[in-house]
C-alpha cells in the first residue's frame, strides 16, 4: 500500500550568527492513511520544525516530500494552495493562533468562505455550525471571542478551523501540551474521535510520552534534527535500544511501587545543531560511545519495522 506522506532525506537549515543550525538533518519515515506517527524529543530537537517543513509552513533545504506519491516538496501558487486544503496545522497555543479580533464563528468560517467551495453565506453558515457541533463548541460560546474562552475551547475552535477543508493529514504540534491535565484528556479523545469518523492521518508532536504512548500507531525519537530510532509504539516502549530513547523512558514516573525507580542520568554538555560535526549528535551525552561513534551513523532495522541510528546498538542491548 502506498503511504500518505513520504519524507525522504528531508533538511531544513537555518543561517544564524554562529553558522548554519541544521534544525531538521536527513529524516525519512512515512505516514499511512489514518494512521497516528509520534514524533518525541526534548526541546529544540526539531520536532515543531519537521511539521511545519512537511506542510510547508517553512520551505525545505532539502530532500522530498510525497504525498499520494507525487514531489509535493516546492509547489507554489494554486498547487499549493490546494495541498495546504489536504494538510493543516493544530498549533500548540491554542490562544496565540486564533485572531483576538474574531469570534468564534468568524475564525471557523473564514477558511470556508476563503476556499470558494461554498456558493452562498447560508451554505458557509451550516457547514461552520456542523464543525462546530462536532467539536463539541456550546451554541452559546459561538459569538464569543477567544480571551472569553478557557484553553479546551480554545484549542476546540482551533481544531475546528483545521477540520474545516476534510484534510487527509494534520499536524498536531503539542496540542495539549499548554492545557491542564483533565482538559488534555478531553481533547485527546476528540482527535482520536475524529480520526476514526474521517480517517485522517496524524503527525503527533509531543515531548509527553505517556500522551505519544496513548495516541500513537508508530514513534519517531529525535535528537538534535535527527531520528534515532523508529518503531511501532508497543514495541518502542516494550524495548527502547537506543541509548537516548532510553534515558527518555527512564524519565517517565512510575507508580509502581514494587520496582526501584532507575532514571539514566546523562552527563556532559549538550552538543549544538549549529554546524555539527559528523558523527552521532548523543555521543558527547552517550555511557556507550566510542570512537566508532565519530562516524557518521545510519538508521538501520534491528528488527521488524524496528529501526536504530547507532553503530554499538547490538553490543549494548
Amino acid at each position: 500500500m502506498e503511504p500518505l506522506i513520504e519524507v525522504k532525506n528531508l533538511k531544513k537549515y537555518f543561517k544564524v550568527p554562529a553558522g548554519i543550525n541544521h534544525a531538521v538533518d536527513d529524516v525519512s519515515f512515512t505516514i499511512n492513511a489514518g494512521e497516528t506517527v509520534g514524533v518525541v524529543g526534548e526541546s529544540g530537537c526539531g520536532k515543531s520544525t519537521l511539521g511545519r517543513t512537511i506542510i510547508h509552513l517553512q520551505e525545505a533545504t532539502d530532500g522530498q516530500v510525497l504525498f499520494h506519491g507525487k514531489n509535493v516538496t516546492h509547489v507554489e501558487g494554486n498547487d499549493l494552495k490546494q495541498l495546504r486544503e489536504k494538510m493543516q496545522i493544530i498549533f500548540q497555543d491554542p490562544y496565540s493562533s486564533l485572531n483576538p479580533r474574531f469570534r468564534v464563528e468568524r475564525t471557523i468560517y473564514e477558511p470556508l468562505k476563503n476556499s470558494g467551495r461554498f456558493k452562498s453565506k447560508e451554505a458557509i453558515r451550516q457547514e461552520g455550525q456542523r464543525l462546530m457541533d462536532l467539536v463539541g463548541i456550546d451554541e452559546r460560546l459561538r459569538s464569543s471571542f477567544p480571551h472569553e474562552l478557557d484553553g479546551g475551547r480554545r484549542q476546540r475552535v482551533g481544531i475546528a478551523r483545521a477540520l474545516a477543508l476534510n484534510p487527509e493529514f494534520i499536524v498536531c504540534d503539542e496540542p495539549v501540551s499548554a492545557l491542564d491535565v483533565s482538559i488534555q484528556a478531553q481533547v485527546l479523545n476528540l482527535l482520536m474521535d475524529l480520526q476514526d469518523q474521517m480517517g485522517m492521518a496524524y503527525m503527533f508532536v509531543t515531548h509527553d510520552l505517556s500522551v505519544v504512548r496513548h495516541i500513537s500507531d508508530n514513534i519517531c525519537v529525535m535528537y538534535l534534527g535527527q531520528l534515532v530510532e523508529k518503531a511501532p509504539t508497543r514495541e518502542l516502549f516494550r524495548q527502547a535500544l537506543h541509548p537516548y530513547t532510553k534515558a527518555l523512558f527512564s524519565a517517565i514516573p512510575s507508580t509502581d511501587i514494587t520496582k526501584p525507580f532507575q532514571r539514566v542520568q546523562l552527563k556532559s554538555e549538550l552538543t549544538s545543531a549549529i554546524n555539527p560535526k559528523p558523527g552521532c549528535r548523543f555521543a558527547p551525552r552517550c555511557p556507550y560511545a566510542t570512537e566508532a561513534c565519530a562516524q557518521p551513523q545510519k538508521l538501520e532495522e534491528i528488527a521488524p519495522n524496528h529501526f536504530v541510528s547507532c553503530c554499538r546498538v547490538k553490543e549494548v542491548n
